[in-house]
């Protein structure tokens, strides 16, 4: 039975790679969110999954949280075709903007991939948007601090940016950067849900980011 035909939707949990970004114990964070929204979950700790059409065209929502790795080209292929179908793809931090390195196909989906964080954690401010003020993910929520990696991200021009850090100026940078943390897009009939921050499970007991990841599910999600 399809998702199309069936009034439960289903979740994908992707978890594994680096195990720096603790991707079970933070993923588990939002396991009982998902299933109080009503999602049936299956987790997979293999890539494998991605190469299954089936199983992916049944799924509404894809939450990743896999830091480095490789994708085989029937995975890759099978992920950016099932998004661009319609299933939902949403993740944080590494495990989803520091996956898959070598393949350009899935930094095209996600919108962004990252480069570099400076070292150890900071303690910098988050800034909504005010022109997507209104978007589901960020409605109602203020600008906010975390202390936690900040990264620098090479980003895709057409993303939808919620959230962004900034950068000073340094040796390195001959001037401040305003930074994508946060964004959505759409790919195909299918939407992504990013945010750059995630890289400690204290991180999400900020609750804004708490917030904005959850909403952020949801969002993605068919």
């Amino acid at each position: 039975m399809t998702s199309e035909t069936s009034d439960t939707r289903r979740a994908l949990v992707v978890r594994g790679g680096w195990e720096g970004h603790r991707p079970v114990e933070i993923t588990e964070l939002f396991l009982p969110f998902l299933r109080a929204r009503g999602f049936d979950l299956r987790i997979s700790g293999s890539l494998d999954v991605y190469a299954d059409t089936e199983l992916l065209a049944a799924t509404d929502l894809v939450v990743q949280c896999w830091t480095m790795g490789e994708l085989t080209p029937e995975q890759s292929t099978g992920l950016v075709a099932a998004v661009r179908a319609g299933t939902g793809l949403a993740g944080w931090h590494g495990g989803i903007v520091d996956s898959f390195r070598g393949d350009v196909g899935y930094q095209l989906l996600t919108g962004g991939q990252f480069l570099m964080h400076p070292p150890g954690f900071s303690d910098h401010a988050v800034t909504l948007a005010e022109e997507h003020a209104d978007h589901p993910v960020i409605a109602g929520l203020g600008g906010f601090r975390v202390h936690t990696e900040k990264y620098w991200l090479a980003t895709d021009p057409l993303i939808d940016v919620l959230a962004t850090t900034e950068f000073a100026a340094d040796e390195d940078r001959a001037r401040p950067v305003t930074m994508p943390a946060v964004w959505t897009r759409t790919w195909g009939a299918g939407r992504v849900f990013v945010s750059a921050i995630g890289h400690k499970p204290d991180d999400f007991d900020v609750p804004e980011v708490r917030t904005l990841t959850e909403r952020g599910l949801l969002w993605a999600s068919r």
